[in-house]
C-alpha cells in the first residue's frame, strides 16, 4: 500500500522520541486507505520476560498508534488518553522488526475512538486494542513546550508499506 505521508517524530517519547535510549523509535506514515501504518522494533530494554516485551510497552505502542491516526484529518489535534483496552494474542518478540496498524472508528467534536494492531512481518497478530481519547491542543496539554521537541522530521524513502 502507498504512504501518503510520513508523521513527524519527537525528541524523547518513549515510542517515537529519535533521542531517547531507552525508547522504540517507531516511524509513522499515513496510508493511501486512510490508516496509519508503524514501523518499529522493541529493544532488549523493553523486556518483561526474556524474550518478550512488556505489556506496558504494547500498550503504548497501540496508544500511539490511535492516538496519532486523528493527524491524518486533523494534524493540529492531539488526544489525551481517557480508556484503552488491549488484547495480548501472542508474545510480543524485541530485536525484530514489526509493523503496526491504528484506525479511527468515530470521531466528534471533544473526542475520537480508534482500534489498533501489531502484526509480525509474516501477518501474525500480536496485540490488538481500542481506545478513546479527549481531544485538546498541544498547549492545553503541557506547558513549556516547545513545537521542536515533538515535532521532529527525519526523513526517508519509505514509499510502500505491505
Amino acid at each position: 500500500m502507498k504512504v501518503k505521508r510520513k508523521q513527524s517524530n519527537s525528541k524523547n517519547c518513549i515510542v517515537c522520541g529519535l533521542e531517547n535510549p531507552f525508547g522504540v523509535k517507531a516511524r509513522f506514515y499515513e496510508m493511501e486507505d486512510g490508516s496509519l501504518y508503524s514501523l518499529f522494533q522493541f529493544n532488549e530494554m523493553n523486556q518483561s520476560y526474556p524474550e518478550r516485551t512488556h505489556g506496558g510497552m504494547i500498550t503504548a505502542l497501540i496508544d500511539e498508534l490511535i492516538g496519532r491516526a486523528i493527524w491524518i484529518n486533523e494534524p493540529d489535534t492531539w488526544g489525551v488518553t481517557m480508556k484503552i483496552d488491549v488484547e495480548f494474542h501472542k508474545p510480543v518478540p524485541y530485536g525484530v522488526p514489526l509493523k503496526g496498524i491504528g484506525r479511527l472508528t468515530n470521531v466528534t467534536h471533544l473526542t475520537f475512538e480508534g482500534t489498533g494492531e501489531i502484526y509480525d512481518m509474516q501477518g501474525h497478530l500480536l496485540a490488538k486494542g481500542s481506545a478513546l481519547y479527549f481531544k485538546l491542543p498541544l498547549s492545553k496539554i503541557t506547558e513549556g513546550c516547545h513545537p521542536e521537541d515533538v515535532n521532529v522530521y527525519e526523513k526517508d524513502n519509505i514509499k510502500e508499506i505491505d
